[in-house]
């Protein structure tokens, strides 16, 4: 049978599985769950106009795409093509026709220049070469055993330092919007990104299935959060800080590293057992923190860009 491409239906649970199975086995670095896509899917900001698909083939879901517009950044016109097949299914058209499909989406909604992010192995990048995609920044993966008691001791803070939870800030949250917001905006990225809307962060952050709180360490001074490492978990055996940083007032005191050495401590204390995060191959700094914890590269994705003309 052909291979056929449509909108995932939130509904229907089977599809939900096989979109997340398919970007699972494609980039297994990162924490996803079904209800994680469905949640996606179903809160996304109108905006972003964001449109996931499946690629199907003799009814099993073979191919799957996140396809959207980048309306959280001051520079319209920006949009994004994640494209993934299960590795025993490429080379039959279903990589093609999802590209095909979401490029169509984003040009109908004013989109005039494409982001994808590829792993940086030959097949992938061959593919999105012959797209009409060139390679820009580069991104890694870093793993961290948290089974081998390798972790840093934990150090007591400076006296005008104190460690909180996120879970102390939920009655509110809008300090670690505001906290969020500057770092976010200070990261290496091809994308500008401005985070001025609190109603749709605490959709897309706060509330977001993946999301713990409890986990989430932040750094405070004089009863302002100055840093602080944002977990996920999977509600199994993994967990991931996605973002880790300090105001810009604050830098250079080491207190990014506290905040996150007290996640990472606190996770493993819970019982979990890997932990994953993601650097930008240009933010030394970050990536230095990392190597510090003992965390290790375990794979490199590349960003593709493509003009429309």
């Amino acid at each position: 049978m052909s291979v056929i491409v449509r909108d995932l239906r939130p509904e229907v649970r089977a599809e939900v599985e096989g979109f997340t199975h398919v970007r699972r086995l494609a980039v297994p670095y990162m924490l996803i769950t079904p209800d994680s896509v469905a949640y996606e899917l179903t809160h996304a900001h109108p905006e972003a106009h964001y449109r996931p698909l499946v690629a199907e083939e003799d009814g099993e879901v073979v191919g799957a795409a996140q396809v959207g517009l980048v309306h959280d950044s001051p520079d319209p016109g920006q949009g994004y093509v994640n494209v993934w097949v299960l590795p025993e299914r490429a080379g039959r058209g279903a990589g093609t026709l999802l590209v095909r499909t979401a490029e169509e989406h984003l040009a109908a909604r004013g989109a005039a220049k494409l982001f994808s992010w590829v792993l940086d192995e030959p097949g992938n990048r061959a593919f999105a070469e012959r797209h009409g995609y060139h390679a820009s920044r580069s991104s890694h993966f870093l793993r961290l055993d948290l089974t081998n008691g390798t972790l840093p001791p934990l150090e007591d803070p400076p006296e005008d330092v104190e460690l909180r939870t996120g879970a102390d800030f939920a009655d509110d949250p809008r300090p670690l919007f505001a906290l969020d917001s500057e770092t976010m905006s200070d990261e290496p990225s091809d994308i500008a990104y401005e985070f001025t809307d609190y109603e749709a962060w605490l959709t897309e952050t706060w509330n977001h299935p993946l999301f713990s709180p409890e986990l989430t360490s932040v750094a405070v001074v004089d009863g302002r959060p100055a840093a602080f490492s944002a977990a996920r978990t999977d509600g199994g055996t993994w967990y991931g800080t996605v973002m880790t940083g300090t105001a810009r007032a604050f830098r250079g005191r080491g207190l990014a590293k506290l905040a996150k050495n007290d996640s990472l401590h606190r996770a493993r204390a819970t019982g979990f057992t890997e932990a994953f995060t993601g650097n930008d191959s240009g933010n030394g700094p970050m990536i230095a923190i990392n190597k510090w914890f003992g965390y290790e590269i375990c794979a490199t994705e590349v960003r593709y860009v493509r003009e429309l003309s």
